[in-house]
């Protein structure tokens, strides 16, 4: 899972990209190819955001938390967005594919 993290307001020190790619790095189980996940981190007054916006096939997830606290509020993200992604799976999982069917023709017509 490729993670681009970015800051708002504030910097992204090392120890906070270390914990934001543990924490949001282990949702990589869910997916069988490589996605690019955009993580935005932003401080307003005492109110610590996370954002993350996932581009997925027909769609694209996007989940917010906010804490007092900047890890709280990734770990809550991280906890969200696990189950975000587990609903949109099963959903997906449950449904075949579209296929086109061929019009019949009506025999007493012809």
């Amino acid at each position: 899972m490729i993670l681009n993290i970015t800051g708002r307001n504030l910097d992204v020190t090392p120890a906070i990209r270390d914990y934001v790619q543990n924490k949001i790095g282990r949702l990589d189980k869910f997916f069988d190819t490589v996605v690019e996940a955009q993580i935005i981190l932003s401080v307003e007054r005492l109110q610590h955001t996370a954002e993350v916006t996932l581009p997925v096939k027909g769609k694209t997830l996007h989940c917010s938390e906010s804490e007092e606290s900047l890890y709280a509020a990734i770990d809550l993200l991280a906890d969200k967005f696990e189950r975000q992604i587990v609903k949109y799976k099963t959903k997906n999982q449950g449904h075949p594919p579209h296929v086109a069917h061929k019009r019949l023709e009506d025999p007493t017509t012809a």
